[in-house]
């Protein structure tokens, strides 16, 4: 029987569903929560990174509604460990530590470190500039 694949959504995905100012973005956004995490064809997680991020969120109205996303949908909170915490933390700081994260981006250092640690099969990510980029990708698989 094959296993369904274990995608991680960074804090960018979700957002994207309220991205009025990036049309196209928005509906291929909406078309993956529809067709792909609404129906389960994967199993789909964030982490608690990512609900601190949401959190974060200065607009009442935007974070209660990402919030939202996160129970409505088939999207499992990751949990992890005092040592897989430690592990994830220390491998964050080692992508930093080698510029391959920039140092104020801690953030996604832990989105990558998280997805490694527990055995994600795919980061999904709107961040062009730090997540989703081959270069980057290439740079973490060498480090770790």
């Amino acid at each position: 029987m094959d296993r369904k694949l274990k995608i991680y959504l960074d804090t960018s995905v979700p957002n994207f569903l309220f991205a009025d100012d990036s049309p196209e973005k928005k509906e291929i956004t909406f078309d993956f929560f529809d067709n792909f995490i609404k129906p389960g064809i994967y199993n789909s997680y964030v982490s608690p990174v990512v609900i601190a991020e949401i959190e974060d969120t200065n607009n009442s109205k935007k974070r209660a509604d990402l919030l939202e996303i996160i129970e409505n949908y088939p999207i499992e909170l990751l949990e992890y460990n005092d040592s897989e915490a430690i592990e994830i933390q220390e491998l964050a700081e080692k992508y930093i530590e080698h510029k391959i994260i920039p140092e104020k981006k801690l953030a996604d250092a832990l989105h990558i470190a998280i997805c490694v640690v527990k055995g994600i099969d795919f980061l999904v990510s709107w961040n062009y500039k730090h997540l989703a980029n081959v270069n980057r990708e290439h740079k973490v698989k060498i480090l770790n």
